[in-house]
């Protein structure tokens, strides 16, 4: 089967819920790289179960994206199916000191949404700019936590279960939704082992009861302090993590080369911090990865191997050198 007809094919089956050759550069921060092929932006488990018919049949890849943070999209796009999942955002719910949020809420959003409700332990996701659902899958953290220090349980669709019926009843094609605790997921350094085809639907997390000025007051230095620190624009926050925790950080290990200001086309190492790679409107996506790949190329002569924060999508490589780190 080619290309071209799995792309017709999953289109006659996603019908009026897909946009063909859609470009997926406004919906990453670094706003940069081609179209997808087809994308859908689904609004609830029954959107999601078509796209899973559409993926049975044609047996394209799906790439889900939240607020689109930590993504590189390839100037050839995506050959596949994009989910948006910022549709799913009308769910925040507070009950005591637990909290239920879907996939699409907005991180600073729910940040200062539970430090209005008097609740503390997720005032450092005010800086992180995305999703929840996304917070999830790579477990997002900063200012000394992250998401496995609260996370409860979610709830996933897997678009790759049999969920498709061929009876007549009411239930059929009901979206098979499965909870997921915590323990299960694999918590780890921006990483989990939630799967490409397991779509986080919403999450719960337990927090701290606490004083709500104290709360806000957090809030409001955490993006004071970021604002002073790091730089605005297009980028996906810090690209690489660091070497040696605690002792090692990748920021220093770029600034100590000098490569601040470094370019490649319309990108650059940031002036302001150096663990940030900056697209400058007009910039190719390939600019981003040759900025990101040299100084790796450069660090690794130190003695180091930078790990790479940066999900590539529709590269043709396999960024290797993206899946570990430290000392070579």
């Amino acid at each position: 089967m080619t290309v071209a007809t799995a792309i017709d094919l999953a289109a006659d089956v996603l019908g009026g819920l897909a946009r063909r050759d859609e470009p997926l550069a406004p919906l990453t921060t670094y706003r940069v790289g081609g179209a997808a092929a087809l994308f859908v932006d689904v609004r609830d488990e029954h959107d999601l179960v078509r796209v899973a018919r559409a993926r049975r049949v044609s047996g394209l890849p799906v790439l889900v994206i939240g607020r689109g943070s930590n993504l590189l999209v390839a100037d050839e796009g995506f050959p596949g199916i994009a989910v948006g999942t910022a549709g799913l955002a009308d769910e925040i719910v507070v009950d005591g000191s637990r909290v239920t949020a879907a996939a699409g809420v907005s991180l600073p959003v729910l940040a200062r949404r539970t430090a209005a409700a008097g609740l503390t332990g997720f005032e450092w996701a005010v800086g992180v700019p995305g999703s929840v659902g996304g917070a999830v899958r790579m477990n997002a953290g900063g200012h000394g936590s992250d998401m496995a220090a609260c996370l409860v349980d979610v709830d996933v669709i897997d678009l790759d279960d049999d969920i498709d019926r061929d009876d007549d009843s009411d239930t059929a094609g009901t979206p098979a939704v499965r909870r997921i605790d915590a323990a299960e997921l694999a918590l780890r350094f921006r990483s989990s082992s939630l799967r490409d085809g397991q779509v986080v639907l919403r999450a719960r997390i337990a927090l701290r009861p606490g004083d709500r000025e104290r709360a806000e007051a957090e809030v409001a230095e955490i993006v004071r302090w970021r604002r002073a620190n790091q730089p605005g624009g297009q980028n996906c926050g810090s690209v690489f993590v660091n070497p040696v925790p605690g002792a090692v950080t990748a920021g220093a290990l770029v600034d100590g080369l000098g490569l601040r200001g470094f370019a490649v086309g319309g990108a650059r190492v940031s002036e302001k911090h150096a663990n940030f790679v900056q697209a400058e409107p007009g910039a190719a996506a390939t600019d981003v990865r040759a900025v990101i790949d040299e100084v790796r190329r450069r660090v690794a002569a130190t003695g180091f191997v930078l790990r790479s924060e940066v999900r590539l999508v529709g590269f043709r490589d396999r960024d290797v050198a993206a899946e570990r780190g430290g000392r070579p």
